[in-house]
């Protein structure tokens, strides 16, 4: 039997890895996701309008109803007409990107330590290197790729957007995967 102990190191090489890898995927090769995202032609307009309407940061919906008003005839005009928007506001502030890739890396780190216990329950010490990488990469796969999902049924994440975002976890899967079985316990 494999012991969490004995995982330390991929679990935290893995981390890394993925790190790196998205830092290349999100800063080097900025064709791949930079096309997501818009700007508006009248930022100041819109940034004046959602300061003046919103009461702090959050998640908004426009139009915004209850389940008991979906059926309100001007609510179904709202709908009707859009666009229909779901956001997330921060607060105003300096920009800083410290503490999302702090953040991303304690994700990434928690992916590869549930890969890790999912293994030392299922795979004995010398487990050969094809039945490591396929029990990882399928677990990792789950934590690194199936989020966009919910965000382009749910938040309008535009698809192709989510698909990018899948390819992206994917590779980490495969990274994840990679490391785990070049060092598993012998």
């Amino acid at each position: 039997m494999v012991l969490l102990m004995q995982l330390w190191l991929p679990i935290l090489l893995s981390a890394v890895f993925v790190f790196i890898a998205s830092s290349i995927l999100n800063m080097v090769l900025s064709f791949w996701h930079r096309p997501d995202y818009r700007g508006f032609g009248n930022e100041d307009e819109v940034l004046a309008a959602l300061r003046k309407g919103m009461t702090g940061p959050g998640m908004y919906m426009a139009p915004y109803c209850t389940p008991e008003h979906m059926k309100d005839p001007d609510i179904q005009q709202k709908f009707a007409t859009g666009p229909l928007v779901n956001a997330a506001i921060k607060a105003g502030g300096t920009m800083s990107i410290g503490k999302s890739l702090l953040q991303w890396f304690v994700f990434c780190l928690g992916v590869s330590l549930l890969c890790a216990l999912i293994t030392v329950h299922s795979l004995p010490v010398g487990a050969p290197f094809s039945q490591v990488f396929c029990v990882i990469g399928i677990a990792a796969l789950l934590g690194h790729a199936a989020g966009p999902f919910p965000n382009a049924i749910w938040w309008s994440h535009p698809w192709v957007t989510s698909f990018k975002h899948v390819i992206d976890g994917v590779l980490y899967a495969l990274i994840v995967a990679a490391t785990f079985a070049w060092l598993w316990p012998h």
